[in-house]
Parts: structure tokens; C-alpha cells; sequence
């Protein structure tokens, strides 16, 4: 396949393809980007119409067929019409992407609420559960498929916070269970653990909540990084990429660190 093109002819799925305002860009938006720069049909998805409308103009500019589906992934519902809307449209789905994830309202677990609780394993855990759920009887039929989900480092680490935590361990759980139960219809799973990437949803949700300025809350964790440096969302994308082309095509059930090295802070 010629340089550029390493998802021609591929049909893909990103949920979670906006992201919040911020001076970088967000794991979602750099994935439909690199998808999009290696000739992949896109249909983004995502809750908020305004975040995943400014991806799409992103997208655009490379050429590439894409369509937007506007969706609450924790409704199941919401995620049969997603695959539905997909495969209507171009008759097939080669790569699911997972990339929703929040933290917000997460505490210790003694301090941590019900709804906190239920909110953020619904959005992280269920929300991928479902997505999943309905896009495996069109890989399985096709006999071809790949399914990436976006879990953490904080799933392998120590943490502060209980639920994102957990939610993250999930999907890691989920993620090999799938790749194992679809292994012999050659469908793959794998997921991406990112460690501290300089994304808008970790720099500016948090210099918001704390009122601490972001160039501060970069050298913070800049610092906690043996490479030195967070990575980006391009680093992330790039991972996201090598595992959805046939160049994978070997490769399931992996969990992939894209952290600079932080995972192996723990010994």
C-alpha cells in the first residue's frame, strides 16, 4: 500500500471525535485527522454537536469521505443507530474506535457519590460495552474487523480516585475478553493506555477546576514523565493508526502504553 494510504478503503467509527476548546488538540480530533490523512471513511460520533462540527471541518480539508452521528453512547439506542447509520452508508465497518473517557467527580472511594459512581462508569465503561455490542455482528459477518479502545495507564497505576480507575481496569478486562471471544472470526481488540498527554481535556478542565495557570500544571506533569515530557494526541493517533491498519493485523488483545515511560515508574 503507497505511503499516506494505509487505511484506504477502510470504513471507521470514532466515538468521542470532539473535544473541548483548548490550545491542543484532543486524542479524538487527532485520530479522525490520521485516520483521515491515511484515506479512512469516517463517521465521527460524539454528544456535543458544536465539538465534534469543528472536527469535522478539521477532517475535511484531507479529502476524505466522513459524516458526523450525534450520540449519548450510554443509550443503547443511541449506539445500534450509530452502527446502523455506518454500515447503511457505505455497507460496512471495518474499524471501531472508543475513545470517550472522564474523570470528573471522581473521588476517594468513602467520599465518592452514587451518581459520580454511575455516571463515570456508565460514559467509560458501558457506553464502550455497548458500542462494542453492536458493532461485532458486522465485523463477525464480514469476517474482518478491528475494535480499539481508549483505556489509561491510571487502569495498571496507583490513583487518588476510585471510579475512573476501575472504569479504565474494565475496559482493559473488556477489551482482551472480546479480542479472545472474536479472535476466530477475525475480528481484533486492542486498547490504548495513554499516560499524561497535553490534551485540552487534561490541561484545561484542570486549570479551570483549580485556578492554577496551565503552564504550571504542564511542568508539573512534563515533570512526572522519565521521557521528560507529556506526549501529545498525535501520539496517541499514531498508536490508534498502526493498530487499526493491516499492519496489525496480527496483533489482539494487546494493552498499548503510549506514556513515555510512566508505566515503568511502578518497579
Amino acid at each position: 500500500m503507497t505511503n499516506g494510504q494505509r487505511l484506504a478503503g477502510k470504513i471507521a467509527i470514532i466515538v468521542g471525535a470532539g473535544q473541548r476548546p483548548g490550545t491542543t488538540l484532543g486524542n479524538g480530533r487527532a485520530t479522525a485527522e490520521r485516520f483521515a490523512q491515511e484515506g479512512a471513511t469516517l463517521l465521527l460520533v460524539d454528544i456535543n454537536r458544536d465539538w465534534v462540527g469543528e472536527t469535522l471541518s478539521s477532517v475535511r480539508r484531507f479529502g476524505t469521505t466522513v459524516d458526523v452521528a450525534i450520540a449519548d453512547i450510554t443509550k443503547e439506542e443511541d449506539c445500534r443507530e450509530v452502527i446502523q447509520t455506518c454500515v447503511e452508508k457505505w455497507g460496512r465497518l471495518d474499524i471501531l474506535h472508543n475513545n470517550v473517557g472522564f474523570s470528573k467527580g471522581d473521588a476517594k472511594t468513602a467520599e465518592l457519590t452514587l451518581e459520580s459512581w454511575h455516571r463515570i462508569m456508565g460514559a467509560n465503561l458501558m457506553g464502550m460495552f455497548l458500542m462494542c455490542k453492536h458493532a461485532l455482528p458486522q465485523m463477525v459477518a464480514q469476517k474482518s474487523g478491528c475494535i480499539i479502545n481508549v483505556s489509561s495507564t491510571s487502569s495498571l497505576s496507583g490513583r487518588p480516585t476510585v471510579a475512573y480507575k476501575t472504569s479504565k481496569g474494565a475496559v482493559n478486562t473488556l477489551t482482551q475478553h472480546i479480542a479472545f471471544e472474536n479472535a476466530k472470526h477475525g475480528v481484533r481488540a486492542n486498547a490504548i493506555l495513554p499516560g499524561l498527554i497535553d490534551t485540552p481535556m487534561a490541561i484545561e478542565r484542570r486549570a479551570e477546576e483549580t485556578g492554577v495557570p496551565r503552564d504550571v500544571i504542564r511542568r508539573e506533569r512534563d515533570a512526572l514523565v522519565p521521557m521528560g515530557h507529556m506526549g501529545t494526541a498525535m501520539d496517541v493517533a499514531n498508536a490508534a493508526l498502526f493498530l487499526a491498519s493491516d499492519e496489525a493485523r496480527y496483533i489482539t488483545g494487546v494493552l498499548l502504553p503510549v506514556d513515555g515511560g510512566l508505566l515503568l515508574k511502578r518497579g
